[in-house]
């Protein structure tokens, strides 16, 4: 007989028991950790397995441990947001990369509408996953909540407030705005427009405190008619830059909260026959793959996306191991990563 058993294969549980002289019952109490066992007999079984080479079945003992060993990735909007948006493929590549590293399968979720939440809560409340990342919340959104209520462990990408409660990873918005402005204030421009993201998502809210920060201190507080509420998407830059020149016709510079949305402002200067970056310069946020594509080239805003996606992912792994285990200490709660300034022709 080979050390792999009469097979040639894997080594069998029964296999075990047969070598260690027990039960297959009592095998399967050894291997998952049961105190009802006497030493004698564990000692026994962890000799058999040791001899034929056992490697429990990761599923079965998944079912024992009432582990699943998968995490949810949900994101919290309309599925045409989640294919326009380039920052939601980083988060989900990022993620990817640190699981390969591990046997974890990933669930991706998108729940932009009450009915896909509803049925979100439903799926979650069956605990068919170890543990969720949420993505984009918005101030209001029920399922962090209802996540506590059901004791998943849950990390979150982007803050909800300054008081989050959840652990999470975040990149730091306020400075990488100021540093947009203060880059316009150096380039000579005067009437410094910005088109916000929505103001319930506290990363937009951030931006927005950081174009303000940027303009006090540079000794010009912000004049109200040259901000405009947008929403991440390329129509709402455009419906936003729309506004921004009916109102302010004069203005010189526009810092946009996403490269999306100025990909959008960029089209409406065009078409009101406003040169980028001679009449008005202009930068945006998350330097995706649509900055590098415009015309000109975008100055954008860097957040590493995908290693942001990378540490959720793994700050997750280590909350359920802790959960779990009961044993370690519980994960950072809050990582704050930094953004750089990309300087291209738009500025």
């Amino acid at each position: 007989m080979n050390g792999h058993g009469r097979s040639g294969g894997r080594p069998t549980l029964e296999e075990v028991a047969v070598r260690a002289g027990v039960g297959r019952g009592t095998v399967s109490r050894v291997i998952n950790g049961s105190s009802k066992v006497s030493e004698r007999t564990r000692a026994a079984v962890e000799a058999a397995v040791a001899e034929l080479g056992y490697v429990p079945n990761r599923a079965a003992r998944a079912l024992a441990a009432n582990r699943t060993d998968a995490i949810a990735l949900v994101i919290p909007e309309p599925e045409a947001r989640f294919f326009a948006e380039p920052y939601f493929s980083d988060v989900v590549r990022g993620v990817g990369a640190t699981l390969a590293e591990t046997d974890v399968q990933l669930v991706l979720t998108l729940a932009g509408s009450d009915r896909e939440r509803r049925r979100l809560a439903q799926y979650l409340s069956g605990h068919r996953v170890d543990g969720v990342m949420l993505a984009s919340v918005h101030a209001g959104d029920p399922l962090p909540e209802l996540l506590a209520e059901l004791g998943i462990p849950a990390v979150i990408s982007g803050r909800r407030s300054a008081d989050e409660t959840l652990p999470c990873v975040d990149s730091d918005n306020l400075a990488g705005a100021a540093e947009a402005v203060r880059h316009l204030l150096g380039r000579g421009r005067r009437a410094i427009a910005t088109i916000t993201g929505p103001l319930d998502v506290y990363g937009a809210q951030c931006r927005l405190d950081g174009y303000r920060q940027a303009l006090a201190d540079a000794g010009q507080p912000a004049d109200e008619s040259l901000i405009a509420l947008g929403d991440f998407t390329e129509e709402g830059g455009r419906r936003a830059m729309r506004e921004l020149l009916a109102r302010r016709p004069g203005l010189d510079a526009v810092f946009a909260a996403s490269d999306v949305m100025a990909a959008g402002a960029r089209r409406e200067l065009r078409a009101a026959g406003r040169r980028t970056p001679d009449d008005v310069a202009l930068i945006g946020f998350d330097d995706s793959v649509v900055a590098r594509h415009m015309d000109p080239p975008l100055t954008s805003v860097r957040q590493p996306i995908e290693e942001m996606g990378r540490t959720m992912a793994r700050v997750l792994l280590e909350l359920i191991s802790v959960r779990q285990s009961g044993a370690g200490e519980s994960p950072e709660h809050a990582i704050v990563l930094p953004t750089e300034l990309v300087v291209r022709e738009s500025s």
